[in-house]
């Protein structure tokens, strides 16, 4: 299972990341996001040694979802030295996501 974050620590795990930082926006009742959600903890174990994986619950972290934006879900954004690099929206096959995030997967 992938790390949650919240507002309040979301600035200091993923912004001050010294690695990139992959955060799945998603929320309880969003079908599409139950069904990335699994997706997104294969990648964050697979490629652990690369990347940091977290997710957070837009319903419960409103603050943070308003700041970059989050209107659909599920969100998929990379973090990058505290900027946002990449961004996709919706559920999609690992496969699909492995090569949109490539060059923050490789070692």
């Amino acid at each position: 299972m992938s790390h949650q974050v919240t507002d309040a620590n979301f600035s200091e795990e993923v912004l001050s990341s010294d690695k990139p930082v992959i955060v799945d926006f998603w929320a309880e009742w969003c079908g599409p996001c139950r069904m990335v959600g699994p997706v997104i903890d294969e990648i964050g174990e697979e490629y652990a040694e690369q990347v940091k994986v977290v997710k957070l619950d837009v319903e419960n972290n409103p603050a943070t979802a308003m700041k970059y934006g989050i209107t659909s879900i599920p969100a998929i954004y990379v973090f990058k030295d505290g900027e946002v690099a990449q961004q996709t929206v919706g559920a999609k096959p690992k496969a699909a996501l492995v090569k949109e995030f490539a060059e923050y997967l490789q070692a």
